[in-house]
This record gives C-alpha cells, structure tokens and sequence, in this order.
C-alpha cells in the first residue's frame, strides 16, 4: 500500500494536455476573440444565467465534451506502488488535492455531432484563483498565460467552486444516464470535478475514485482511449486533430476551444472507425491511463482483463515514474 502522498520537489509540470506548444494555431481564427467563436465566457456575474441556458441546452444536446485547465504538477506520491497504473492515480491523487481548478469548457453536441444553432455552443467556466496565494507549476502558468488566460480577472471576478457546483448538481448534465461524457486523456479533468462537486480531497483508492465517477459521470467517452483501436491515430489533441483534418475554433490551451475540439474529433473518430457505434461494453467509462476500468452496467473489472488499461514501463505510451501529465497527454 502506498503511505499518503506527500509535497515533493515541484516538477516542471504544463497543465493537462500535451498539445503541440510550439507555435500559434495554424488557423487564422486564432486571432478571434472566444464569442466570435460560439464560446460564452463565464464569471461569477453571470454564472447563474448561464447555467439557466445550459439546463435547457442539454435537453436536445445530451453530448457534452469537457476540458480543464489547472497549475501544473507540483507534488509526486512516495512509497511503495502496486502498479505504474497505481502510481498514476497517486499522482493525479496529490496534485488535484493540492491545487485549484483555472477553467472549465463544456461544448453541448446532439447524437449527429452538431452544436447548438443558438450564438454559443461552448461554455468556459473562469474560476477564482489567486497568483500570490494559490499553488502552481511557473511553465504550466506561463502556458497559459501566453494563451491568453487573464489571471487578474480570475483573481477579482473568478467563480467560486461551490457556487459552481450547487449549481452542477441541479443543472441535468450530472448525475443522468442519458447524458454521454467527452473527453481526451480526462483522469485529471474529472478529478477536479469530483473534488469540486464532492467538497472533498480524491479517494485513497482509485477504484472508490471510479465508483464516485460512475455515480456523477455514468457515460463517458475518453477520446484518448478510444484511439487505441484506431490505426495511426496519435498524439496529443492538436495533433489528433491535424490527423482528422479538423479546424480549431478559439485559442488552444484554454478549456472552451479544447472542450469543442475534443467533442468534434469524437465524431470524427466515431465515424471514421467505429462505423458511427461505439461498443459501450469495451470503451465506456474507461479513462486513458489510469489502470481501474468499469462498464456501463457497474461491473468492476478489477481483474485487469484484456478492456482494461494496464500500463508497463516499457510501452512508448507510459510515462517513467517520475513523469508528469504532460508527458504523456
């Protein structure tokens, strides 16, 4: 059994992808501002009408594809580990505990693919956070910061997290078996939100982490994982989406445009390999790298079965164990 984690030296840890970092968007409309790009910007002042027009939106738009920025990687787990895959979940384990959620991007799509007509099919969600108070990796805060994250703002008119998360439980896209999850590489995007919504630091054990998952997120599609059964397909979501030939709209490296582009490249995937029928037995509710998977009816593969993720050190795709999320997003 692993001893609880602990603050170690800080790592050079970016946020949560491991999009391509070097250079701009290819695509003109990088140079767009969020709304000109359907992506509604939220803040505490106008965080409940939000939540008023998502509440309605998700009715016919049941898709919904999430991406989070957070501060980095700053601690690493001690002790012994059962597995690499255990190690993971430490180390998502300590640092979700540790550090605070920057922003969050929800992109509402119907069983087509397609966004809502209305002016926004994107909502990013600005959370308080403090520079000169809150922990943080310094390139992870860099990054975004270079990508247009205004961190005075989320200082003065940021989202506090339980505001957000009362309004979470009652909003229908928690908690419903009908909604379907999108994500790419999502261990830390959902811990965040576990932490948020459950007012509490992560469980000790990944797999009471995954029951706790199955309970608020009951359908969720890991973009990342899914790329296992697809031929060539690799990378991190920049480069995944350059492979589909896929236009980004807004800035990378912040959680709307990252949110929109990972459910456009589900869609794409879904057509492209999966003949538009994603076997829910084999893919639902499994998050790329870390090693606790289950299914949609509830039952625990705690055997490791060939569905389920079981990393070893000398595939290209794990990381060693001193690796942060970036390496391997």
């Amino acid at each position: 059994m692993p001893s609880a984690p602990t603050l170690g030296q800080q790592t050079n840890g970016h946020h949560n992808h491991n999009h391509q970092t070097n250079g701009q968007n290819s695509s003109p409309n990088h140079m767009m501002s969020n709304d000109d790009c359907g992506i509604r910007e939220v803040w505490a002042h106008n965080l409940l009408m939000e939540f008023k027009e998502i509440r309605k939106i998700v009715l016919k738009y049941p898709f919904v594809a999430m991406d989070t920025e957070f501060p980095g990687v700053v601690a690493r787990p001690i002790g012994e580990f059962r597995s690499n895959s255990d190690y993971q979940y430490q180390l998502l384990r300590c640092n979700v505990d540790l550090l605070k959620i920057i922003q969050l991007g929800l992109t509402f799509l119907d069983a087509k693919g397609d966004t809502p007509t209305g002016p926004y099919s994107t909502w990013q969600f600005n959370f308080k956070f403090n520079l000169s108070e809150d922990m943080f990796a310094q390139d992870s805060i860099d990054l975004l910061t270079n990508s247009g994250i205004q961190f005075k703002k989320h200082e003065e008119e940021g989202i506090d997290p339980y505001d957000f998360a009362e309004l979470l439980m009652s909003s229908g896209i928690i908690l419903c078996d009908n909604v379907r999850w999108l994500s790419f590489h999502s261990g830390y995007d959902f811990g965040y939100l576990l932490k948020i919504l459950t007012d509490q630091n992560l469980p000790s054990q990944e797999s009471q982490f995954f029951e706790l998952l199955r309970i608020y997120f009951p359908v969720i599609y890991d973009v990342k994982y899914l790329m296992k059964s697809c031929k060539n397909l690799k990378g991190g979501l920049q480069e995944v989406a350059d492979q589909l030939e896929l236009e980004r709209k807004g800035p990378q490296h912040q959680a709307g445009s990252d949110s929109l582009l990972t459910g456009v490249a589900f869609f794409k995937m879904r057509e492209m390999f999966f003949e538009d029928n994603i076997d829910d037995a084999k893919y639902c509710g499994h998050l790329y790298g870390l090693g606790t998977a289950f299914v949609v009816n509830g039952n625990y593969d705690e055997n490791n079965s060939s569905n389920a993720i079981t990393p070893t050190t000398t595939t290209t795709n794990t990381p060693a164990p001193n690796a942060t999320p970036s390496d391997y997003k």
